[in-house]
């Protein structure tokens, strides 16, 4: 078999509809747009949400809440989830990156304080909250923001 003798499966594959093509063809003069009519003009049709002048849907629902632009989105690990490394490990956050425990580092890495941390770690990160602290430094590690 070659690259030549390749040929899709039949049936699979279906001929493009010539419109306006004479009026044998069955898509002719009109082209399957009808007769008269905002849809059978060129550049026809209206866009997306668009209800005849109508005041669409999306603007007469009511505006609530406000977006910060300034938001800094941090990537977030619990304490709980150091209990993996060894002992005496260095974790930062291109560690817990390779090792998938956060997809990406945002503006940084913050450490959480949720569940008990068994192992004595160094932990670097941009932010830590305050049980989260509390707890590395109980279990005998160390605590330094980046």
């Amino acid at each position: 078999m070659n690259l030549h003798d390749l040929k899709p499966t039949p049936g699979s594959t279906h001929a493009k509809k010539r419109v306006g093509r004479g009026i044998g063809s069955g898509t002719g003069k009109t082209a399957g747009t009808g007769h008269k009519g905002q849809n059978s003009r060129s550049g026809r049709g209206t866009r997306p949400g668009f209800e005849g002048g109508q005041t669409p849907f999306f603007k007469r629902m009511p505006k609530r809440g406000f977006t910060n632009r300034f938001r800094k989105e941090y990537a977030t690990v619990n304490v709980c989830d150091l209990n993996r490394y060894a002992e005496g490990t260095v974790v930062t956050p291109e560690l817990l990156l390779k090792d998938r425990v956060i997809g990406k580092l945002n503006f940084g890495l913050k450490i959480l304080g949720d569940g008990e941390i068994t192992v004595k770690l160094t932990v670097k990160a941009h932010k830590f909250t305050g049980t989260a602290s509390e707890k590395l430094l109980a279990a005998g590690g160390t605590v330094e923001v980046i």
